[in-house]
């Protein structure tokens, strides 16, 4: 959930233009990620529940693609999005710890 937040706030700072073009997208990969952990684990099951974060780490990707997109249009500054990356990429590395478990 932080994650989302932070890319919430973040995502203020685009250019209105993009409100529903790559904000949109971003924030929907963002709330992805969670929602998808939250459905999956309300499952009936383990497989069930791998399958939601087989999509909740696709998310992930998406919002790693989404945000280098966002820098290389200098929407966001190599300072700004450093941190957010490197929470993407802890995310997805939770989420493929918890897949081992199960």
């Amino acid at each position: 959930m932080e994650l989302t937040e932070e890319v919430y706030k973040l995502t203020h700072k685009f250019p209105s233009h993009e409100l529903y073009g790559l904000t949109q997208q971003l924030r929907r990969s963002t709330v992805s990620i969670p929602s998808n952990i939250a459905e999956g684990a309300y499952r009936n099951s383990n497989k069930e529940f791998n399958h939601f974060l087989g999509i909740s780490n696709g998310s992930t990707g998406e919002v790693y693609t989404q945000l280098e997109l966002a820098r290389r249009l200098n929407y966001l500054s190599d300072e700004e999005v450093k941190p957010i990356l490197e929470k993407v990429d802890s995310t997805r590395r939770m989420i493929v710890k918890l897949q081992s478990t199960l």
